[in-house]
């Protein structure tokens, strides 16, 4: 994938979309529901992002060819330090399903990369 071509996708993308994309080369698999109250590192449970609006973004980018659905297994362990309460749901039985968790596809990390490293690492630090 050229320098053009990534250029050209990502500046077909919404705000939020590249955002969604930004978060997960940072900080790796995430479902919509932890996006939304997360993303890009956001602190808090109230959303900083609708819901809604996440998941459908997540939909487009995997039509796009951009994310994945994530196949790896979590082991019933803590996946990181922003998400310590996993480990507890999973001992739970009457808890609901797992979300769907998205990863970055090949193409995606060329993208998402482009877009970090342009917009988003300079704004963290």
């Amino acid at each position: 994938m050229d320098q053009a071509e990534i250029e050209k996708t990502a500046e077909g993308l919404t705000e939020l979309e590249r955002k969604i994309l930004a978060h997960i080369y940072a900080y790796g698999p995430d479902t919509p529901w932890l996006m939304a109250r997360r993303l890009l590192g956001a602190a808090g449970w109230a959303p900083v992002a609708p819901e809604g609006e996440v998941e459908e973004a997540c939909r487009r980018l995997e039509e796009m060819g951009l994310l994945e659905r994530y196949r790896g297994s979590l082991k019933g362990l803590v996946t990181s330090s922003i998400k310590p309460w996993l480990k507890v749901k999973r001992r739970n039985p009457d808890r609901r399903g797992s979300g769907i968790y998205y990863d970055l596809t090949k193409r995606g990390r060329w993208v998402a990369g482009y877009l970090y490293k342009q917009h988003f690492r300079r704004a963290r630090g």
